[in-house]
């Protein structure tokens, strides 16, 4: 991508921040014209170079925006953008005849849906209570399907990823005008609304997350120039300090963990010249992010030391390693014990947990003990095929360099935020894809 195209696109999604925060009725017309443009667009191509990708990546990107903006046009609409345009993609281009194994994910799912309309009471939205808790893993499935084996450039992956990464240029953006002055409003070490947009810490920091990625790989892959260097910096650093100040740990830790996996790789498939090139490269990072993080203890009076260490704000180890959500695990445990064939049914644990907890909402964070409650050893066998496949695509797929960092996204933020979000379920989705690189003769550069 040219310099200056790549400046002007920066410049715009900045615009698109500082225009919402000014005027919050921007974002409603921002999340219309991604909806009607996405159809314009893959309409007009016809899905010749995969644009739905594009088009998908950049409802994904945009989702936390829009959702802390006010600007979706359904809280749900990102997971169902995903997938209505990934079908489309699949009506232009067709599928792998081999992705059956996530036809067969797909399948399993389908009796914890048909149990939830026996099991779960009649004073329940069934449509609302099943939609809300499926439409994550029907997400992942459609975008699976779509993705397995699709051949693709590595630059063209690239470009994808910017268009994922571009929306999270407009969060941030946004974040820096919404945020007050930390000192006035940090009194503790809990996950904070108000460093959030006012929006859910865990969502935005699990995005904030993938965007530092994102950045970062172009940091190595995309910058042609000292100039273009210099930005994809600012934009790492802006977005770490925006996701460090959330006090929301988990997507940052799975941020962190992506750029290592992403260098481990790099370091162990490049040769002595470039091992030594990404060296001095990892060095430099590390020493900016090292910086990020002491400026960030100065700002946050030393708040965010004692978060990562699970302190309190006097210092007092707190008793809970995961926020109290145990709890949630083990009465998920607990029913996949009652029931390991089937499971309880889709959105049945929250509906327990409710009961249990006198009508207060307690929404699972971690969809692998949701899976065993709801869907039971069906759950089990289908978590499986999603992590293992990538493992088998692997084999013959050395060339996709990120694929292990899209799998442990997945791995990691379902493991903390569920399948809220539309992220996990597409990142993951590019996993699946056959990479190669541009010039048949390349080998690994940095």
């Amino acid at each position: 991508m040219k310099e200056k195209k790549y400046i002007l696109l920066i410049l715009i999604h900045v615009a698109i921040g500082v225009l919402s925060y000014i005027y919050r009725d921007i974002a409603k017309l921002y999340g219309l014209a991604i909806l009607l443009y996405g159809i314009y667009y893959i309409l007009k191509k016809g899905n010749k170079n995969n644009e739905v990708l594009h088009v998908a990546a950049y409802v994904v990107g945009s989702e936390v925006f829009l959702r802390m903006t006010g600007g979706n046009l359904l809280y749900e609409f990102s997971k169902y953008g995903v997938m209505g345009f990934l079908i489309m993609g699949m009506y232009y281009s067709g599928f792998s005849k081999k992705s059956i194994p996530f036809w067969i994910y797909l399948l399993l799912l389908m009796p914890g849906v048909v149990i939830a309309t026996y099991t779960l009471n009649l004073e329940s939205d069934l449509r609302k209570s099943i939609a809300f808790n499926i439409s994550g893993p029907m997400c992942l499935g459609v975008a699976a399907i779509y993705c397995y084996n699709r051949k693709i450039l590595f630059s063209q992956l690239n470009n994808i990823l910017l268009t994922l990464g571009l929306p999270i240029v407009t969060t941030t953006t946004y974040l820096i005008l919404y945020t007050p002055d930390l000192k006035t409003i940090l009194t503790g070490t809990g996950s904070n609304i108000e460093t959030s947009g006012g929006f859910g810490p865990n969502q935005v920091a699990t995005i904030l997350g993938i965007g530092m990625f994102v950045f970062f790989s172009r940091l190595i892959f995309n910058s042609e120039s000292k100039l273009t260097m210099a930005i994809n910096l600012i934009i790492v650093l802006n977005i770490t300090y925006r996701g460090l100040v959330t006090f929301s740990r988990g997507g940052m830790m799975t941020g962190f963990v992506m750029i290592l996996i992403l260098l481990v790789f790099l370091y162990q498939n490049t040769k002595s010249k470039g091992r030594y090139k990404l060296y001095v490269f990892f060095m430099f990072m590390l020493l900016g992010l090292l910086l990020t993080w002491l400026y960030t203890s100065n700002q946050t009076g030393g708040l965010i030391d004692k978060r990562y260490a699970n302190r309190d704000a006097m210092g007092r180890v707190k008793e809970s390693q995961l926020t109290g959500r145990e709890e949630i695990w083990d009465s998920e445990i607990a029913a996949f014990e009652d029931n390991p064939v089937f499971g309880i049914g889709v959105a049945k644990g929250l509906e327990l947990r409710q009961e249990k907890s006198g009508g207060q909402v307690i929404a699972s964070h971690n969809e692998i003990t949701r899976t065993f409650a709801e869907h039971g050893t069906l759950g089990i066998i289908a978590l499986m095929i999603v992590f293992l496949t990538p493992f088998f695509l692997y084999l013959d797929n050395k060339q996709h360099i990120y694929m292990f960092c899209f799998l442990f996204f997945w791995l990691l933020t379902i493991n903390h935020a569920a399948m809220r979000i539309a992220a996990p379920a597409f990142v993951y989705s590019l996993s699946l894809l056959k990479v190669y690189f541009d010039d048949p003769n390349d080998t690994l550069t940095v």
